[in-house]
């Protein structure tokens, strides 16, 4: 009987190979071979899975999007009980990779980044994982705008003024990932340490809690 050979494992297990040594060498510097000899398959079966190496960068770099979203959800599964609010902390901590495990992970979604600057099949599935990253942003969000009021008048609901709860979690979500993103990039080349870019973060929760008018979680 022919051996069963696991198609997507394999494509994964190249993906993982295409981010070390993106990490180590940047995008630009990535080769078949170098990645068959990461990977340890063949020349020939890493060509099979993908026709061109902008395929592969291009599954290399969903597959970045798609771990970080995942371990967002994971974040959110393992603690039902929590608020909207916290459950919102912690996936924009996870989404920001500022902790030192995630450092390498942080260098690679940075290199496609820039790369996917001057490529337009780079920058299609980065901006499907932004979507997806914002969509869940948004939601929590929303959750938490309509969860109750910490500040606001009693038997109301808050007002147009000022503390109103925001009428676009869509944009309250973009301006929170765009943030993520910027602490980022300064924890990376060394202008904010990780404590200070987590410090950033939670004054920024702490300013939205406030415009929700909802209890701190």
């Amino acid at each position: 009987m022919p051996k069963q050979v696991d198609y997507e494992g394999r494509r994964r297990r190249i993906a993982e190979a295409v981010c070390l040594l993106a990490d180590e060498h940047g995008p630009e510097g990535v080769t078949v071979r170098d990645v068959a000899a990461r990977a340890q398959v063949s020349v020939g079966a890493v060509q099979r899975c993908f026709r061109t190496k902008e395929e592969m960068l291009l599954f290399a770099v969903g597959h970045v999007g798609e771990r970080v979203t995942e371990r967002a959800r994971y974040r959110l599964a393992g603690s039902p009980a929590h608020s909207a609010g916290t459950a919102l902390g912690h996936v924009v901590a996870e989404v920001a990779l500022l902790r030192e495990e995630h450092r390498a992970e942080a260098r690679v979604w940075l290199a496609f980044v820039a790369k996917a600057a001057v490529s337009e099949p780079l920058a299609g599935p980065l901006r499907s994982s932004y979507a997806a990253l914002q969509d869940l942003v948004a939601r929590l969000i929303a959750e938490a705008a309509g969860s109750g009021s910490a500040g606001g008048s009693a038997g109301g609901s808050a007002g147009e003024g000022e503390g109103a709860a925001p009428s676009d979690p869509g944009r309250e979500a973009r301006t929170l990932l765009a943030l993520a993103d910027g602490l980022t990039a300064q924890v990376l080349i060394g202008h904010l340490a990780e404590a200070e870019a987590e410090e950033v973060l939670h004054a920024h929760l702490a300013g939205l809690w406030e415009r929700l008018r909802v209890a701190r979680p």
